[in-house]
């Protein structure tokens, strides 16, 4: 089977990916920025290096000489708070990433987690991967700029851009919406402060996620071609909000909290997997409800 290089192993999205990869029967070796201070189950080897080290990074690939390669080490959290940290990290690490994969040869596939944030306001329906991106914060400009990075070695690398919507999950940072509010329900907390309220939002399982991005990886007509991650299904958050009360049997005030509210927020993000289920093969096993019952319950 192959070596499956995972950038940000250590992350949310990569510790799932490693766990599938590895059951697949693949060998899979992770990047992390720190230390890794808890085990991942099936990852044979990980080494410590910082993307935006163009000279670590190029000896790290050569000496790891991967088949397959996923990209997932960025600064994903929208609202953080150093635009210099968001452009560094997800830009110019993964420009030097490239950089050092078209130099070590030999590798077969690169997965690149782009996002959904791109399209920003662009419409109010269901998105397509031809709906021209409008970015409306540092972080979908960060992602987009990648994309743009990607065009130049599209002719010398096999290159696949995923762009997921939305997606949580058991073991998410409490910094995302619905882990955050599942945490205050498992801490029997009587209210919470959250943000604006009338967003909409694509919510996928991390579960799904790394299966899509699994299958994408063993599909040979993925390459050079784009995909949006996603359910097909969008829920406000008063919506979910109202199904983690049900599922719970808790009922708590939600406060909006003015510091909370995204100056730039995305009102909707909606996506059409239509492209992702011809390539792959596969639809969601997991709805959102699903997914909640397995955040509340774990």
């Amino acid at each position: 089977m192959s070596r499956i290089l995972i950038t940000g192993v250590d992350g949310f999205t990569g510790r799932y990916l490693t766990i599938l990869l590895s059951r697949h029967g693949h060998e899979v070796v992770g990047i992390s920025h720190m230390p890794i201070t808890s085990p991942i189950e099936g990852l044979s080897r990980s080494v410590i290096c910082d993307l935006t080290n163009a000279k670590a990074l190029t000896d790290t690939i050569a000496d790891i000489r991967p088949d397959k390669v996923v990209h997932l080490a960025a600064i994903a959290f929208v609202s953080h708070g150093v635009a210099e940290d968001i452009y560094r990290t997800n830009i110019v690490g993964s420009r030097n990433l490239l950089d050092a994969l078209d130099k070590a040869g030999n590798v077969d596939t690169i997965l690149l987690a782009s996002s959904a944030n791109i399209y920003g306001n662009r419409v109010s329906g269901a998105i397509t991967e031809s709906v021209s991106p409008d970015p409306v914060n540092d972080y979908a400009v960060s992602k987009l700029s990648m994309e743009f990075v990607a065009r130049l070695y599209r002719e010398r690398l096999p290159i696949i851009l995923a762009r997921p919507f939305n997606y949580t999950g058991v073991g998410q940072s409490i910094n995302f919406v619905i882990p955050k509010i599942v945490h205050h329900v498992r801490q029997k907390a009587d209210e919470i402060e959250l943000g604006n309220l009338d967003v909409s939002r694509d919510f996928s399982d991390v579960r799904d996620v790394v299966s899509a991005y699994a299958s994408l990886l063993d599909a040979p007509s993925a390459l050079g071609e784009t995909f949006n991650i996603c359910s097909g299904k969008a829920y406000s958050l008063r919506e979910v909000i109202a199904m983690i009360q049900e599922i719970s049997g808790r009922d708590f005030a939600v406060r909006v909290n003015p510091d909370f509210v995204r100056e730039n927020e995305v009102k909707t993000l909606w996506g059409d997997r239509s492209k992702l289920d011809a390539v792959s093969g596969q639809r969601p096993i997991y709805d959102l409800r699903d997914t909640l019952i397995w955040m509340l319950n774990h």
